[in-house]
């Protein structure tokens, strides 16, 4: 099953033109124009396992709503993304938790390589903890 993605930005023509690409591979994706949004679509009905999600944008930024998803969701991966890079941003990015960071515009083919990878991530997390799981309950049936 492939990756379900949530677009992160305030640039609605940047966000709608990437999402229709991403679905035309393949993909599951939501979109987010602003942080808020993004935290309401984390905590709705459809499960995400990578956020793209812009560093600059009104209101709330990139780096806190990064700081709100991986306290409420820390099994999601996140990709940040801007065109304004620093490294002062990237760093405070990736302290906080953020799997990767990427220059807008970005090369598609790029995107999608690191989506996967974050996706990869984000599986083996999940295998870990199902396994923990069960090693658990055996332990506690005594098998």
């Amino acid at each position: 099953m492939p990756a379900r993605i949530l677009l992160v930005d305030d640039e609605r023509g940047f966000v709608d033109t990437m999402a229709k690409r991403l679905e035309n591979r393949g993909y599951t994706v939501g979109v987010a124009y602003d942080g808020p949004q993004a935290l309401a679509a984390l905590d709705g009905d459809v499960w995400y396992d990578v956020v793209v999600l812009d560093v600059k944008m009104p209101g709330m930024d990139g780096n806190e709503v990064l700081k709100a998803v991986k306290a409420d969701h820390p099994l999601v991966e996140v990709i940040m993304l801007t065109g304004h890079a620093t490294v002062e941003s990237a760093i405070e990015g990736m302290k906080s938790g953020a799997f990767d960071y990427m220059m807008k515009p970005c090369n598609l083919e790029d995107l999608v390589s690191k989506v996967e990878d974050a996706y990869d991530k984000k599986q083996a997390h999940e295998n870990k903890i199902l396994e923990a799981r069960a090693r658990h309950i055996v332990l506690r049936r005594g098998d």
